[in-house]
């Protein structure tokens, strides 16, 4: 059960990750921050009950958290550039 909510939390996290970047705000990207934070903690749980069959996965979580990372990045990126483009019209 823990493994399916897991996987659902890292989906959900990309999906998320995606939207911040094509609509950067500060609220996408909190809820991105937080689903990555989620995904980080469900894994962690997996690892530590069951290490002999989930250390395989590991590597693909960490795919996982660069791919998202880089997303999160380039979304913070593009929101700030969006506030400073903003103010300066003012």
């Amino acid at each position: 059960m823990v493994i399916l909510l897991h996987v659902i939390i890292a989906l959900a996290s990309i999906i998320c990750t995606s939207i911040a970047y094509v609509r950067p705000s500060a609220s996408m990207l909190k809820a991105a921050y937080s689903l990555v934070g989620l995904t980080v903690i469900s894994g962690t749980y997996l690892v530590w009950s069951a290490p002999a069959t989930m250390v395989h996965a590991c590597i693909t979580g960490l795919v996982y958290i660069g791919v998202v990372s880089i997303g999160i990045v380039a979304a913070r990126s593009k929101f700030a550039h969006m506030e400073l483009t903003s103010k300066n019209r003012i």
